[in-house]
């Protein structure tokens, strides 16, 4: 039963954390290449260790604001066999918003590892 609950609380957490980054994770995937949705979301997988596991319901609606915003763009990929697929890719727009995201996200854990380790001295980054 302990098991269980710890589970379901690590999955919380995993949940809180993604909250507001999950446009981060898919803009820095597709910076290597146009990809379609499911390989994104095994990429995002892959490249975190199994740590951040996106399912259709956060993918897809994050996918749709990032190309509503101009942040990427999507085309038809007709397939020898099987059906078509979408496919995305970042746009000009979207590399200019990872480089934001990237400098706030590594001031910020800069910013929280200092208040970690208790140095009231230390500049952030």
């Amino acid at each position: 039963m302990r098991n269980r609950q710890d589970k379901q609380e690590a999955n919380r957490q995993q949940a809180e954390q993604l909250k507001g980054n999950t446009p981060t994770l898919i803009l820095a995937v597709l910076q290597a290449g146009s990809l379609h949705g499911y390989a994104i979301a095994r990429q995002i997988e892959q490249r975190s260790s199994g740590a951040f596991a996106l399912g259709e319901g956060s993918l897809y609606p994050a996918l749709r604001a990032l190309e509503r915003d101009g942040m990427v763009v999507s085309q038809w990929e007709i397939q020898a066999t099987g059906p078509a697929r979408k496919v995305y890719a970042l746009t000009e727009a979207g590399r200019a918003e990872l480089a934001e995201r990237t400098h706030d996200f590594r001031r910020f854990t800069a910013s929280m590892e200092l208040l970690l380790r208790g140095m009231p001295d230390a500049q952030p980054i």
